[in-house]
This record gives C-alpha cells, sequence and structure tokens, in this order.
C-alpha cells in the first residue's frame, strides 16, 4: 500500500509541475476471436451487468466475395472468452456495416453484399439485437437510402447518425438518422455534395452536440483518401437541423478505414487509431493499381477546446508498439478502455487478433489544481491504472 500511495503521489507531482504533454496508447492483446475477420462491425453491450464486445458480419481470410458471410460473435470481458452466436438474419453475407448499441439494443445497419459477378449491393437492412436475451428482434424499419462504408454515431444516447457513405453506385451526401424509439427514420441536413466532405470508409463519433469524422475515400478516378475533419453542429431543439464547417491542415493524414475514439480520461480531443492511408476495396489490393495494402502506423489526434471549435491543431504520433489492423468497422467503447477485434495486418493478413487500448499521458500543459483521480480496473490482482 505504501509503495502504491507514493506512486500516486509521484504522478501527481509530475502533472503538476510538467510544462510538456506526451500522449501514449497502450495495446494489450485479448483472447483470439473464433476465426479471422475483417471489414466486421464491432460495438459494445451489456447482458446482465456482463460487458460484452460484439461482432457482426464481415470477410475471412479468402478475401474473396464467397468468403463473406454473416457470422457474428460475442467476447466476455470478464471470462476472456469468445462465443458464437446466432448470425445476422439476412439473405447473404454483408460488409462494411455498422453497428451501434442504444438503450440495451444493438443496431447493426447497412453494408454490403458482393455478388460472384464482383457487383456490390448496398443494403437497405437495420437489424436489432438483444445481448440480454442473445436473439434478433424484427428488423427495425428499412433505411430510405442503401448505405455501406458510412459513418455511425449516437447522440444523446437516443438517436443514430448514418452520415455519407456509398449506396450501389457513388458516394451520397445524405445524413440519415435514426430512432430507435420510434422505429423510424428522420432525414437530417446533408453534408456539403462534394469530395471535401462526401467520402466513403470514414470514421467518426459525436462529442456533445458535435459530429467529427475524418477521412475516408472520394468518388474520384482511383478513390483517392481524403485528410479532411468535418464537423456538424447539432441543433439541440431540432437535432435534423446540422451546420458543417470543413478543418483542413498542413500535415495531413489520410485515414481509411480507422476507427475514431474520444479521449474520455485526459478530456483533450479525439484520435483515429488502425485503418491504411492507401484506398483499398474489400480483398486489401489498392484502388490505385499499387498492390497490397498495409495498416498505417501512425496514431492521429484533433485537439480542441470543446468552447471554441477554431482553437484547435492536428498531429500524427510515431508508432507506439505494434502496428493496429487496417479494415476496421468499429470499436467497443468502455469510457475509459477500448477493445479493436479482426481486420487486416500486415500484406492484407486476415487477423483473428484482438486488442483492448488504454491512453496515458506523461505531463500536463499547464498547471492543475484538480486533485481528481481515476483509477482501473477496480478489484484486480494484477495491472492497475492511475490517471489523475
Amino acid at each position: 500500500m505504501k509503495k502504491l500511495i507514493l506512486l500516486c503521489l509521484l504522478i501527481f507531482g509530475c502533472c503538476l509541475h510538467s510544462n510538456s504533454q506526451v500522449y501514449f496508447w497502450d495495446a494489450q492483446e485479448q483472447a483470439s476471436m473464433p476465426e479471422p475477420i475483417s471489414n466486421n462491425a464491432v460495438v459494445e453491450g451489456w447482458a446482465n451487468d456482463t460487458p460484452y464486445v460484439f461482432s457482426f458480419a464481415g470477410i475471412d481470410n479468402s478475401k474473396i466475395w464467397s468468403g463473406i458471410s454473416l457470422k457474428s460473435f460475442r467476447y466476455n470481458t470478464y471470462t476472456n472468452i469468445w462465443e458464437t452466436i446466432p448470425p445476422l438474419p439476412d439473405t447473404m453475407g454483408k460488409i462494411a456495416c455498422g453497428a451501434s448499441y442504444v438503450d440495451s439494443i444493438i443496431y447493426i445497419i447497412g453494408g454490403y453484399h458482393v455478388l460472384a459477378n464482383q457487383t456490390e449491393i448496398s443494403s437497405n437492412k437495420v437489424h436489432r439485437y438483444d445481448p440480454r436475451t442473445n436473439s434478433y428482434l424484427s428488423d427495425g424499419a428499412n433505411i430510405p437510402v442503401p448505405i455501406d462504408d458510412h459513418v455511425q454515431a449516437v447522440w444523446n444516447d437516443s438517436l443514430i447518425y448514418v452520415i455519407t457513405g456509398w449506396s450501389n453506385t457513388t458516394n451520397v451526401p445524405n445524413v440519415q438518422i435514426y430512432d430507435p424509439a420510434n422505429n423510424n427514420w428522420l432525414t437530417g441536413t446533408p453534408v456539403p455534395n462534394n469530395n471535401n466532405y462526401v467520402c466513403f470508409g470514414g470514421s467518426g463519433t459525436i462529442i456533445g452536440d458535435k459530429i467529427y469524422y475524418h477521412g475516408g475515400a472520394s468518388n474520384a478516378f482511383n478513390f483517392p483518401g481524403q485528410s479532411n475533419l468535418r464537423i456538424g453542429h447539432i441543433n439541440p431543439t431540432d437535432p435534423t437541423q446540422i451546420y458543417w464547417t470543413l478543418h483542413s491542415f498542413s500535415n495531413p493524414a489520410i485515414t481509411y478505414r480507422a476507427v475514431a475514439i474520444e479521449d474520455q480520461i485526459w478530456s483533450t480531443g479525439l484520435y483515429w487509431l488502425g485503418g491504411s492511408s492507401t484506398t483499398y476495396n474489400f480483398n486489401g489490393v489498392a484502388y490505385n493499381g499499387s498492390g497490397g495494402v498495409n495498416p498505417r502506423f501512425d496514431v492521429s489526434r484533433f485537439d480542441t477546446l470543446f468552447n471554441s471549435t477554431y482553437n484547435t491543431f492536428y498531429y500524427t504520433f510515431p508508432n507506439f508498439g505494434d502496428t493496429l489492423p487496417m479494415d476496421l468497422r468499429g470499436v467497443a467503447n468502455f469510457g475509459g478502455f477500448f477493445i479493436i477485434a479482426g481486420g487486416m495486418t500486415n500484406n492484407q493478413q486476415v487477423t483473428d487478433k484482438v486488442y483492448a487500448l488504454s491512453i496515458g499521458a506523461t505531463g500536463i500543459d499547464e498547471k492543475n489544481t484538480n486533485t481528481n483521480f481515476k483509477l482501473y480496473p477496480n478489484p484486480t490482482t494484477e495491472k492497475i491504472n492511475i490517471f489523475f
């Protein structure tokens, strides 16, 4: 106990007196999935107070159309065990879905099917899964515009925003808002219909009343990657009304099929982890003809004072250990740590690896007079994390 108290005091002293702030990410490998899977929708959920990670649909290590399935799995974070759950209730396999957890139900939205002749068909389905009973409810109302590779995020634990994405033959600017309580769709203010905003394979989240999404691919020759950050300002009195702004940077980073994670411990912004810097088809081969794509090394960070969208800066961190996978479609968010599952590693290898991610810092930019701290996991017999 004395050593633990001393450690707390030393860390707190560093936080008070350091004038530089260095962030780091820790990636701890967890139990592997039942089989390698990529482009699978990943999300958190609870059943009888047990936190689970869920994976729905995806593509296997064949990386061909026939390897796309509806297989689904769940991971018990207490027992460190994966198990197979009923497959998505659709007619054929699909990839590039989004999954969101709202009011005890998981909603798996969109995605696309690939036929033997390589034709791609966007889905208009909303599958509803109840983690408490490990069963699917009847499908929700169909998506007005079928969609895949979209940005999907939850506002106010009530509405699911489906932002831009690909619909059968082109990128679309639509913002489609699903209301789970009423099982209907609302029409949001679309993003500006140009390649600065419209994309597929982008990723983002909602913090408060602001949508943040980054990267993705443009609907132009060879589907070039994007480095723009877009911010949507939601009107809280009418959440269908959104004012869109664009942030561009002098040292841009492209993110494609990465995951967006809010810094919920230090409250200083957003991170984009994993993914690639080159856009590619579902088999991991680049659209620009350069061959197979590998994951990017970097972690990208957007830092903002949330009271002012103009006080911002953006930069990239060096590799923090192993390269995280690309071809990610979601992250399980447990409020202080995050779990990703599956994806593609170097040489487009479909993986069964699972990582728990957490963030730390060695200092803080200005004097901190708040002595509150967070300690987790509690209880534990092994590793302990202390954050001031």
